[in-house]
């Protein structure tokens, strides 16, 4: 396997068992989708509106939480600026791998680009060194290949702040590498040791042979 998610990366940094059970053995274990709604729903909200579709009937569908979320991204300077693209895929190849996902949005003023994502939970502790961040940034870069500025900016909706990264040189060297020697680490494993620091909260440790 040569192509890689911003998520498998960071399964696999969190555990390579539960990347195992997950991306090469294939095992989806039922979840509760409840967590995952409310950003679900904002996020499909979001998308709508950037591409110009009346989205009234679809508001009156909306908790009264998920309104107060929605008017907040509303109101965010970000969300204001000009749509690129919603909603799309890309992937790049970083050495010998190809990376990829898929963005919430790109907006822009002119030349200056900005990678948006939102987040109705925690954004990444690091979100610098994260591998959506890295992977985002790297695979816009190539798309774009000319522009003034371009940065990834995680827009906290739980705490009404944003948190922006600027893409430069350096970055760009510390992400490719970073990613490079990630994916040359998981083609070259064959034992996926567990990490036993995260097993009670995983959702394959009541059959992981390594317990």
């Amino acid at each position: 396997m040569n192509n890689f998610s911003p998520n498998m990366l960071k399964t696999y940094e969190a555990c390579p068992r539960k990347y195992f059970y997950q991306y090469v053995e294939k095992i989806n274990v039922p979840r509760t989708s409840l967590p995952f709604e409310k950003g679900k729903k904002i996020h499909a909200l979001a998308n709508y509106y950037l591409q110009g579709v009346n989205i009234s009937r679809i508001e009156t569908a909306l908790t009264e939480e998920e309104r107060k979320i929605w008017e907040i991204l509303l109101q965010n300077p970000f969300y204001k600026k000009d749509c690129f693209k919603s909603e799309f895929t890309l992937s790049v190849k970083v050495g010998d791998y190809w990376v990829g996902g898929r963005l919430d949005a790109v907006v822009h003023d002119y030349d200056t680009y900005y990678i948006l994502d939102y987040k109705t939970g925690a954004i990444p502790k690091n979100p610098e060194s994260d591998y959506q961040t890295m992977v985002y940034l790297l695979s816009l870069d190539k798309y774009l290949n000319v522009y003034e500025k371009l940065s990834f900016v995680y827009i906290d909706l739980k705490n009404m702040r944003n948190h922006v990264i600027e893409f430069n040189s350096e970055l760009k060297e510390k992400s490719t590498k970073k990613i490079i020697d990630a994916c040359e680490t998981i083609q070259r494993d064959t034992l996926y040791k567990c990490n036993t620091e995260g097993c009670k909260y995983c959702e394959f440790a009541k059959f992981c042979t390594i317990n």
